[in-house]
């Protein structure tokens, strides 16, 4: 399962990552283990793991702060991120799925189901990169390049995370189609995601202040979802 990818754990609370290092280990995966933000930060900067697993609540810099700074530098703006977080807050949630982590996990979890996740994570980022690198949708002024993870507004590049970006292909590959809530979810993240329906507003939110007037062509289908429309 492991196929040879190193998984870097940041976790203040030792019984969990001791856990979390034995069975990723038994997995076959390398592990990097790492008590508190800062030194989780060092080691992402001696040797970038293939996939963090990110708790929210660490002693220093918090997991969210973590989570701005990486996806603010190139190097590791598509890092794979999976939150860890004792707190079911939804506004936690919300706001790491908004900096750009790609998954959460609610303590306590499954362990089988976090592996489950592990496998998403790594697989569907292996998947982009295997797009078509010519491969461009274009609607007006927007331009959607797939295979580089590159949206040009009027020739301008917007910087999306990596989920608005996901959520932005999954309506304009299908432009004209009202896809509700839990089809953009099972688009961008797989089947059997469990994410709250604000934090799909939030995304659409954010994606539609980015692309400024282009932002128009995401339209909400009131009650049901959302639809990207074939002209303005």
């Amino acid at each position: 399962m492991g196929e040879n990818k190193t998984i870097l754990v940041v976790e203040d609370e030792e019984d969990i990552l001791a856990l979390l290092h034995f069975n990723l280990l038994k997995v076959g995966y390398q592990v990097e283990c790492a008590s508190d933000g800062e030194e989780g930060l060092q080691k992402i900067k001696e040797n970038q793991p293939d996939l963090l697993l990110l708790d929210l609540m660490l002693p220093g810099i918090g997991g969210l702060d973590i989570c701005r700074q990486l996806r603010a530098k190139e190097q590791t703006a598509k890092l794979p991120i999976i939150m860890l977080t004792a707190r079911g807050e939804e506004a936690d949630v919300v706001k790491g799925l908004e900096l750009g982590a790609d998954d959460y996990m609610t303590k306590p979890f499954s362990i089988k189901i976090l592996l489950a996740r592990i496998q998403t994570v790594l697989r569907r980022n292996r998947d982009v990169d295997n797009f078509d690198q010519n491969e461009v949708i274009v609607f007006g002024e927007l331009q959607i390049h797939l295979g580089r993870n590159i949206v040009k507004v009027s020739g301008d590049i917007v910087e999306l995370t990596y989920t608005e970006f996901r959520v932005l292909v999954a309506l304009a590959h299908r432009p004209g189609w009202v896809l509700t809530r839990y089809q953009i979810v099972n688009a961008v993240r797989g089947e059997d995601y469990a994410v709250t329906d604000r934090a799909v507003d939030v995304q659409i939110a954010g994606l539609r202040k980015k692309l400024g007037g282009c932002g128009a062509y995401i339209e909400t289908v009131r009650g049901v979802g959302y639809r990207f429309r074939e002209t303005l």
